[in-house]
């Protein structure tokens, strides 16, 4: 009998050869059980498509698209090269390539779901976040330096949209738009997402000028404007040059509503609509506004916003997660001797390179506090990680040694920026999460 060669999956990009033993397990569970980081938010259920792969050879080792697949590749124009990673199985040799490296990526994936051509009419939050005293900086500093800048205030800003699952619409010169709720969702979610976001530029922005701009004798303020409403989405402009486009009255309100931050004093305005989506007693406010905006026959209501009533642990653990994890290598080795000391049997379930084993960890670790603006696909997830952690050996009494060494680990780096607000956030999250995934140990 011949013998049967054992299917062999190559990742292109990271150059990376591993045997596929097990043919009743998919592509995205061979990443799983090697180490590979792969983002799977739905926990490998065919709901999301964050596990998409493209496969670069090898096309007919794989079983056909399963239904799920052909819908999802139907509604989304995919090529046949696409793929779900949870749905394939791979009866030979394939070479395939990670299309979502990391998980800032994952909000560019609702606009796959905007029309083309014609626009669509969907309730939306918009934020308009514009920069004060740019002008300043831009006169004083060489263009080398105010392009670095920029390009600082881009990502430290742009971060708060993403991790909220909003959609970066725009940079218009020292402004930035963000959109959340393009591809549905709650009315109250997706306000509170973008007061979320709003929150969070604003403590970006204040450590940015802390730690970045010193050097610049340059104090960088902003105004937010934030308002909800129908606003027609779609992919618009000339034939043969077709861009994502929103428009209607809610944008242009919310552009004025961030305009009018200068003549109230104030830093963060939400319109009267926002205020109402979120329940009531959870945002803590200030002053209120009346304000007839051009083009309208009535006045609308606005409000200061200072930050949430009570401790928002999303808010918590996103402030702090670019810092903690600013060394993810040093992070990840830090928490493995603390384990291996308080566990020392723990040691003989880790077979493979532990520098990948830490890449794997400090992945899990921001993709659980991004999946936190997506619930519905956090659970599933976890569900994933626990079962594959049951393959690798970990057991139910692991886990509160887990924790304990996590907290540590979170304390000593996160240094003077550390407070007992903090910790209760990240405390209460990883119980969630670890209580989660020790249903899948026992």
């Amino acid at each position: 009998m011949p013998e049967v060669k054992t299917p062999v999956i190559t990742y292109t990009g990271i150059n990376q050869q591993v045997e596929h033993h097990d043919l009743d397990t998919t592509l995205l569970e061979c990443s799983i059980m090697n180490q590979i980081p792969h983002i799977h938010e739905c926990g490998g259920n065919g709901q999301c498509t964050t596990c998409r792969i493209r496969v670069m050879d090898g096309h007919s080792n794989l079983n056909p698209r399963t239904l799920k697949e052909q819908e999802t590749a139907r509604i989304r124009k995919w090529d046949p090269s696409i793929r779900l990673a949870c749905q394939c199985y791979a009866k030979g040799d394939v070479s395939i390539q990670r299309l979502v490296w990391i998980n800032s990526e994952i909000n560019r994936l609702q606009l796959e779901t905007i029309p083309e051509g014609i626009a669509e009419e969907r309730p939306i939050a918009i934020l308009f976040c514009d920069i004060r005293g740019f002008t300043k900086l831009a006169s004083e500093n060489s263009s080398f330096d105010v392009a670095h800048i920029l390009n600082r205030f881009y990502t430290v800003l742009g971060d708060p949209i993403l991790i909220n699952n909003g959609v970066i619409y725009q940079y218009v010169g020292d402004e930035i738009i963000g959109l959340f709720g393009v591809s549905g969702g709650m009315k109250s979610k997706n306000c509170k997402d973008a007061v979320r976001a709003a929150l969070g530029m604003q403590y970006a922005i204040e450590r940015l000028n802390h730690i970045e701009l010193v050097d610049f004798d340059v104090n960088i303020k902003m105004g937010i404007g934030i308002n909800f409403g129908r606003a027609y989405i779609g992919h618009l402009g000339h034939p043969k040059h077709k861009q994502f486009a929103v428009v209607g009255d809610p944008v242009n309100t919310a552009s004025r509503i961030q305009s009018y931050n200068k003549e109230a004093g104030t830093d963060i305005l939400i319109s009267d609509a926002v205020f109402k989506s979120i329940p009531a007693d959870t945002l803590d406010i200030g002053r209120s506004f009346s304000n007839q905006m051009a083009g309208h026959d009535h006045a609308t209501l606005l409000y200061e916003l200072f930050g949430f009533k009570d401790m928002d642990i999303q808010l918590e653990l996103q402030q702090s997660l670019d810092y903690l994890l600013r060394n993810e290598d040093a992070f990840a080795s830090k928490f493995y001797d603390k384990v291996f000391t308080k566990a020392p049997e723990a040691r003989a379930l880790f077979k493979n390179n532990m520098a990948s084993q830490g890449r794997l960890l400090t992945h899990m670790l921001g993709g659980i506090v991004y999946s936190m603006s997506r619930p519905e696909h956090l659970a599933m997830g976890l569900k994933l990680l626990g079962e594959s952690h049951v393959r690798y050996g970990v057991h139910e009494a692991h886990y509160p040694v887990v924790l304990e060494c996590l907290m540590e680990t979170i304390r000593e780096e996160l240094g003077d920026l550390c407070n007992d607000k903090l910790l209760s956030a990240w405390k209460q999250a990883l119980e969630t999460v670890t209580s989660e995934m020790r249903r899948y140990a026992k």
